[in-house]
C-alpha cells in the first residue's frame, strides 16, 4: 500500500462561469481514486499575469484558489488526473498564457522536489505570485517550500498584491 502525502493544488479560471468551473474541478478532484480534498481556500479575483497584451485584446480577470489534498497517488499520477479534469472542463492548451476555463497546478507534493520534463515540483514560479501564495496561505500557511526553506506565509510577505 502506498503512503499518503499532502499535496497542494492551485486552481484558476478566467472563462465562462468561473465559480462553477472551480467548484466542478474541486468536486472532480475529490472524486479521483486515492485523492481526498481536505481544505479549500477562499477565491480571489486577480488580473491576468504573463499575458502579452501587445496585439491581443485584454484578457478577463481570473478567480484563483487552492486546495489541500491527501493522496496515495504519485505526483505523476496526480498530475495526469489534473490534466484529465482540465480536459473534461474544456481546457484548450493552444497558446501559453491564454485565457482558460480551468487551470490546475500541482504546487507542492509533500516535501518532494521533482525536476522532470513534464513535471516540476514545487511549481517553478509559485514563490513570485501573489495569486498563488494568497490562497495557498489560506490552506497551508506553515507549509514549507522545499528548496527555499520558507513557509508559505513568509513567501507571501515578500510579494506584492499587484493584481496578479
Amino acid at each position: 500500500m502506498s503512503r499518503t502525502a499532502t499535496a497542494y493544488i492551485g486552481i484558476g479560471s478566467s472563462l465562462g462561469d468561473r465559480r462553477d468551473l472551480i467548484r466542478r474541478a474541486i468536486d472532480a478532484l475529490d472524486a479521483l481514486d486515492a485523492v481526498a480534498v481536505v481544505a479549500q481556500s477562499k477565491l480571489y479575483e486577480t488580473k491576468p499575469v504573463g499575458a502579452d497584451p501587445v496585439g491581443r485584446p485584454p484578457q478577463p480577470d481570473y478567480l484563483n484558489g487552492a486546495v489541500a489534498v491527501e493522496t496515495s497517488l504519485s505526483p505523476q499520477q496526480l498530475m495526469e488526473g489534473l490534466f484529465r479534469i482540465e480536459h473534461n472542463l474544456g481546457r484548450a492548451r493552444k497558446t501559453p498564457n491564454a485565457p482558460r476555463t480551468i487551470d490546475l497546478d500541482l504546487l507542492l507534493y509533500g516535501d518532494r522536489v521533482i525536476d522532470e520534463e513534464a513535471l516540476r515540483v514545487p511549481h517553478p514560479r509559485m514563490h513570485e505570485r501573489w495569486f498563488v501564495l494568497k490562497p495557498l496561505a489560506d490552506v497551508a500557511p506553515d507549509a514549507r517550500h522545499p528548496t527555499l526553506d520558507l513557509t508559505i506565509r513568509q513567501l507571501l510577505e515578500k510579494v506584492q498584491c499587484d493584481g496578479g
